[in-house]
């Protein structure tokens, strides 16, 4: 009887692939209706929302309000806010603005290497 050694089988190295999807195009703008829309809202509630400095706006020539699309992020950090610790839209707008600082102090220590403390 002949028997041949079976070439030893290596398993294949799995391939890194990245796959990114992009939750909302960067340079797209969007009307009231068009945020209130994908946000579940009404769109009297967005332009209420901007009318209490909550939410950034620009408006064109004709007065028209345009959003980006970050603007979709800060209609959920309100409509969280707002339901699960009840707060009335002052506080929201003060939460929002102390969330920002944290956020730009936190992105300023991952910029530095830590500093080491006295034992």
């Amino acid at each position: 009887m002949n028997v041949h050694p079976r070439p030893e089988r290596r398993p294949a190295a799995p391939e890194t692939v990245r796959v990114g999807y992009p939750l909302a195009r960067r340079s797209q703008r969007l009307t009231v209706d068009a945020l209130a829309r994908r946000a579940g809202l009404h769109p009297d509630l967005v332009r209420r929302f901007v009318a209490l400095s909550l939410l950034d706006a620009t408006r064109d020539a004709r007065g028209q309000l345009w959003f980006t699309t970050d603007a979709l992020v800060t209609l959920g950090r309100i409509q969280r806010l707002r339901a699960g610790l009840s707060l009335n839209y002052a506080a929201v707008g003060l939460v929002l603005d102390l969330l920002d600082r944290v956020e730009t102090l936190e992105r300023e220590l991952r910029g530095h290497p830590p500093t080491s403390r006295p034992g």
